[in-house]
């Protein structure tokens, strides 16, 4: 039975999503847990179309979350933009723009260097958020972000209450959990995957790996970029730590959770992260050691992560 759900879940990844997250309000302890869980796993989509379907670990995707909350943010709260979607157009712009232009530079390197260089650049990108007070709001971060309601022709829908910004952000994030797949789906998908096993095969084969990668970086920098403006949405606020080394590294540790290179692993990562965060932090002061000693079980005896593990077994290979 669990094998036929499995099967039927890899054929139809989109539908899976849609039947699970419609419901998923009601699993959960309290609304807000769940839309937080949607928007750190679509958060956890970007970086996983990087790392695992492209084979490019960075360890600054904090920048273009960060870098998205606060063109949201700035657009509502600084320039009083009057509409929803005008600021969230301005958040993904400015991801975009981000990804382009860090992964135009950190694409002249490779391996370590290449990762560290991510690093650096989300570590700039903190330090100028935090001294540009006057837009950012510096250490208090960005505050006074107005709620909006959702303007659609001949309605307007108030996103107030918990529960009406999650099926916003359940029909934003589907779209993205759509485009993605068509993405995987496509040869520009195939490519990705080639180079991630074996890049100068790629290379021999023909492929552009450089064109490809930083096409793959701008992808991950739009579905990443979508989720920090969603979470400046549901806060009201962009803090600092938006930017930070510390964001970049829970989204590692939610992506290797749930299963890297899996289309599923994301968000049981960003889910089990969330939830055992929720959960444990009432109990125990020193959570985060807890969380770090079930990510180093998974790294040493699950590397597949939790959907990897139940797709393709302890030693087979996933499936998507």
């Amino acid at each position: 039975m669990i094998g036929r759900l499995l099967a039927w879940l890899a054929a139809h990844p989109v539908l899976g999503f849609l039947g699970f997250f419609a419901v998923f309000p009601f699993l959960v302890p309290y609304k807000a847990l769940a839309t937080q869980v949607l928007i750190f796993g679509l958060f956890a989509l970007g970086f996983n179309l990087l790392y695992g379907y492209t084979g490019l670990l960075s360890f600054g995707h904090a920048a273009y979350y960060g870098l998205g909350a606060y063109g949201t943010g700035i657009a509502l709260a600084k320039l009083k933009v009057g509409s929803l979607w005008v600021g969230l157009a301005a958040g993904l712009a400015l991801a975009v723009a981000g990804g382009v232009v860090i992964g135009f530079l950190c694409l002249r390197r490779r391996g370590i260097y290449f990762a560290m260089l991510t690093l650096a650049f989300a570590q700039l990108l903190y330090f100028i958020g935090f001294h540009l007070a006057e837009w950012t709001g510096g250490d208090d971060g960005l505050r006074g972000i107005p709620q909006l309601p959702l303007t659609l022709p001949g309605v307007a829908i108030r996103l107030n209450t918990p529960l009406a910004f999650y099926y916003f952000a359940f029909a934003l994030v589907a779209l993205a959990v759509a485009g993605l797949k068509r993405i995987l789906d496509s040869p520009f998908g195939a490519v990705l995957q080639a180079i991630r096993e074996n890049s100068d095969r790629a290379v021999a084969c023909g492929y552009d790996i450089t064109r490809v990668k930083l096409l793959s970086f701008v992808f991950s920098a739009l579905f990443t970029g979508l989720a920090g403006a969603l979470d400046a949405l549901r806060l009201t606020v962009v803090p600092i730590e938006s930017l930070y080394w510390t964001t970049s590294g829970q989204v590692v540790i939610m992506t290797l959770l749930g299963g890297a290179g899996t289309f599923f692993g994301p968000f049981v990562g960003a889910a089990t992260f969330l939830v055992l965060e929720d959960r444990l932090s009432l109990f125990i002061e020193s959570w985060p050691l807890v969380i770090g000693a079930i990510f180093m079980v998974f790294v040493l005896f699950l590397p597949r992560g939790i959907w990897g593990t139940l797709q393709g077994g302890l030693h087979g290979r996933p499936r998507a």
